[in-house]
């Protein structure tokens, strides 16, 4: 598609392409004989409107085929009409009997016409070396003359034998060419099963109108409802205010943002909404530890939950009007409105129309509070993605979001001590790759909350909190850069293979960390004794993925967490800092070739697909839980039993087990699993 310049139309030119574009709409989006009927003669009478939004016309050799639109819409439909029998540029008139008379072969050629008898229409290519005396091979083997055919199946008596018989197909249907799926199938949209007319039998419709014309129109709908989408993403760009327009972002990047995965299409929102999600939970975290400085990490964690709620992301959204741009639902060319016809067709009722110069279509649609509360999130993304921190805050403001994005936070250090005296700094600081101005910022991030001395600092829990969505959120910004053309599927495995508390524990113990935490607890003593004496395992290689740290106890992927936030305040929130010094500590991180997905999610993907039902049995005994799972398959009970230091193990274990024992099931599994 390339633009070319004005075109002037007249008021004769726009009345006959309103004429031609409704026409043939008409006919691929209606298959109701008298709808279309209805929609043909209501495009004759229609008077001429400053209501015209857009005029679809078409082309031959680069310049508007007026004559053949001219000759296509006249009004062959009615048989009183004896003046249309032929087109001006037939020089031999060559007539052939229909249902309205006798009409010329010019006429039949590349025509729609459609059969009273069983109510349907045909798109007519040629004519056939066939007439109704010719023999009409059956299915079951048998041979009719099309005149016993005709006369059997449908009680009709063919009386001029000798006329040749069209050649004619079903015309193309339209059809959602936005659906990913489509593309698979879209040869099959341009070819359907032939079919044999005795002219006789047919009542024309428009002509001349060629196959080519009609496919091109059939994928009209979705082309149209495309530009619709984006005219309403860019309103939606304006109606956010002054104070967003000056962030440059693609009208593409917010309809993306918009667009749920229920729409079924090429994109969705779904990435966005990870990379917003981060984003917020960074900011709020950020915020809320600068401002209550003196609540510890479980309120911090309360109050972060009813900030950013999804009841309260979505109260934002119903309070800024921005729930009726959710595109939630597959988009049904059948249901779309044919521009300049007055009407919608669709269902058993019509809604008229004022005006058609509106593109925009109010209708009911229901979302869930969680899909709006999702879409927020990836506007968030969006801005983020397409302009950066700022703008992804401002637009949290613009919502009316109470909330503060500081570049830097005053540090009020009220404790003093010498660090070397609890912690050896020099070998921390070389295992970080990092050296910290305030070392004290250190202690409290190795410091559990049992340990108990006099002057010592702060324990770990506020900088977890505060770590936490920092390493979530660079994680999630690295692996949306990293891999852009990654599915939403994906990403969110890179992610929840890379952000979590075993991911961090086996990086703490690769490190040495745990020989560095700071604690008096008898009861943690013993834990992490017992695990490293009975569940050995060497602690090289990845850390990313559900088994590398399973089971080690939990304090160990805290302390991750909170040495993050340390050095996240330490060097003034600068976050490229944060990861440099966290990236060496949980390389090689995951890729899409390398990443290893939960057997308990995939299990229970697997039963779901397949209707099979799945069950659980727990039990614990002497520090050791054990798990064991079924998977009935067709009268046939397949089960694995696994132990490990805690059910959570246990349960991924025995889950990966029983997929090992499932794998010759079917192919399916295997596509999942791999």
């Amino acid at each position: 598609m390339k633009y070319v310049g004005n075109i002037h139309l007249n008021q004769e030119q726009v009345v006959m392409a309103r004429r031609f574009q409704t026409s043939i709409l008409s006919l691929l989006i209606n298959k109701d004989h008298s709808e279309v009927i209805n929609a043909v003669k209501y495009s004759h009478e229609m008077q001429v409107s400053t209501g015209i939004v857009y005029l679809l016309l078409p082309l031959v050799c680069g310049k508007v085929d007026w004559c053949s639109m001219k000759f296509s819409t006249s009004q062959v439909y009615d048989a009183s009409n004896k003046d249309i029998r032929h087109c001006h540029s037939c020089k031999q008139v060559d007539l052939l009997q229909t249902k309205d008379g006798p009409l010329c072969r010019c006429m039949l050629q590349n025509s729609i016409v459609c059969t009273p008898h069983n109510s349907k229409f045909y798109a007519v290519n040629g004519f056939l070396d066939l007439n109704s005396k010719s023999l009409l091979h059956l299915r079951d083997g048998r041979a009719l003359t099309y005149i016993n055919y005709f006369d059997t199946r449908h009680g009709l008596s063919l009386t001029h034998e000798n006329q040749p018989l069209l050649a004619a197909r079903n015309p193309v249907e339209v059809r959602n060419f936005l659906q990913k799926r489509h593309y698979k199938n879209k040869k099959e949209s341009r070819t359907s099963h032939g079919v044999e007319l005795p002219p006789e039998l047919c009542r024309l419709v428009m002509s001349p109108v060629s196959n080519n014309t009609l496919y091109s129109f059939s994928v009209i709908p979705s082309v149209m409802y495309r530009i619709q989408c984006l005219l309403l993403s860019a309103r939606l760009k304006d109606q956010l205010g002054p104070t967003m327009q000056q962030f440059a972002i693609p009208a593409l990047k917010i309809l993306e943002a918009v667009t749920t995965k229920e729409c079924q299409e090429e994109f969705s929102q779904e990435s966005l909404e990870t990379l917003g999600d981060s984003f917020l939970k960074y900011v709020a975290t950020q915020h809320l530890y600068g401002k209550y400085k003196l609540q510890h990490e479980g309120t911090l964690t309360k109050m972060k939950k009813n900030l950013i709620s999804n009841a309260a992301l979505c109260q934002l959204a119903c309070s800024n009007n921005l729930v009726g741009y959710i595109q939630g639902e597959e988009f049904n060319p059948k249901g779309w409105i044919i521009p300049g016809l007055g009407y919608d067709m669709c269902g058993n009722s019509k809604i008229s129309f004022l005006s058609s110069n509106d593109m925009h279509i109010l209708r009911k649609m229901s979302v869930r509070s969680k899909r709006i509360a999702d879409t927020v999130e990836a506007l968030i993304g969006a801005y983020l993605g397409a302009a950066g921190e700022q703008a992804a805050f401002v637009f949290l403001k613009s919502l009316g979001l109470d909330i503060e994005f500081h570049s830097n936070i005053p540090l009020e250090r009220k404790i003093v001590l010498k660090s070397e005296k609890f912690i050896n700094v020099r070998s921390l600081e070389m295992i970080l790759g990092y050296e910290f101005k305030d070392t004290s910022l250190l202690v409290e991030a190795l410091t559990h909350g049992s340990y108990q001395t006099a002057g010592a600092t702060a324990c770990y829990q506020r900088l977890e909190f505060l770590g936490d969505a920092v390493l979530d959120h660079l994680f999630t910004i690295y692996f949306y850069n990293q891999y852009p053309e990654c599915t939403p599927e994906l990403l969110t495995d890179l992610r929840s293979a890379s952000v979590n508390n075993n991911c961090y524990a086996h990086a703490a113990a690769k490190a040495g960390l745990n020989k560095h935490i700071l604690h008096s607890s008898l009861q943690l003593h013993g834990r992490m004794a017992y695990y490293f004496e009975n569940f050995k395992q060497p602690f090289t290689g990845p850390s990313h993925g559900w088994e590398a740290g399973i089971g080690l106890p939990k304090v160990l992927g805290d302390v991750i967490e909170s040495l993050a936030g340390a050095i996240y305040l330490d060097s003034k929130y600068d976050k490229e800092v944060v990861w440099k010094s966290m990236k060496q500590l949980l390389e090689p991180l995951a890729t899409p070739e390398t990443v290893e997905r939960d057997p308990v999610k995939l299990l229970q993907e697997f039963c779901a697909r397949r209707s099979y039902s799945s069950s659980y049995t727990k039990a614990h005994k002497d520090g050791v839980s054990s798990v064991v799972v079924e998977v009935q398959v067709e009268g046939t009970t397949y089960s694995a039993t696994e132990t490990g230091p805690d059910k959570i193990v246990a349960k991924k274990l025995a889950a990966k087990s029983l997929l090992n024992n499932l794998k010759p099931v079917g192919s399916l599994l295997k596509f999942l699993w791999e």
